[in-house]
């Protein structure tokens, strides 16, 4: 009876999913490298011909470095011995100066109406072309208000207005189209 209790009263240990093997980023190096030869090329790039594999990583290991698996899809794969944590230290070194490097194009929106005074649309036309001298594409947006959806007629001259005042610095990206209340039309810079 007591054998019967304490089965029952057992603590059971809450259930544990397996966990995944890691998977490395990056080429593999020395042991990680699973194929019978490797195309090696030595530390000052001189190609050394078909090795073994287990030949190569005695040839690194002696050298002080470490046998990086360069192009994998070879046949066989080409291998080099170099210093890894420099490699993988320059190659962050490139990615991050390539990021800094980078410019992201950001879409400015300028909001105009059908019946928009000259000295209003001059202020508008400078700000685009300050947004097109930075790189920026603008987003031109014409909203219509009560009656005036139908003189959409207004509107398109109004457009076209901008896209031959802006034809010297910009290109049309998007002509323009009706969405519901508004007339929408994308420009980018040349």
């Amino acid at each position: 009876m007591s054998a019967c209790l304490l089965r029952r009263n057992a603590i059971r240990r809450p259930f544990q999913r397996p966990v995944a093997p890691v998977v490395k980023d990056g080429p593999r190096t020395n042991r990680d490298i699973r194929v019978r030869e490797v195309q090696l090329i030595d530390v000052e790039g001189g190609n050394l011909g078909v090795v073994a594999t287990f030949e190569a990583i005695r040839r690194a290991e002696e050298a002080g470095l470490d046998l990086v698996e360069i192009a994998p899809n070879a046949e066989p794969p080409v291998c080099r011995i170099m210093d890894y944590g420099k490699f993988r230290f320059q190659a962050q070194k490139k990615a991050a100066e390539a990021r800094r490097n980078q410019k992201q194009v950001e879409i400015k929106e300028v909001k105009l109406r059908p019946a928009i005074d000259d000295h209003d649309y001059e202020t508008k036309l400078k700000a685009m072309h300050r947004f097109f001298e930075e790189g920026d594409k603008v987003k031109v947006t014409l909203r219509f208000r009560g009656r005036e959806l139908a003189h959409q007629d207004l509107g398109v001259k109004v457009l076209d207005r901008v896209k031959a005042d802006t034809l010297a610095i910009a290109k049309v990206e998007q002509d323009w189209r009706l969405e519901g209340k508004q007339m929408i039309m994308v420009l980018a810079p040349k």
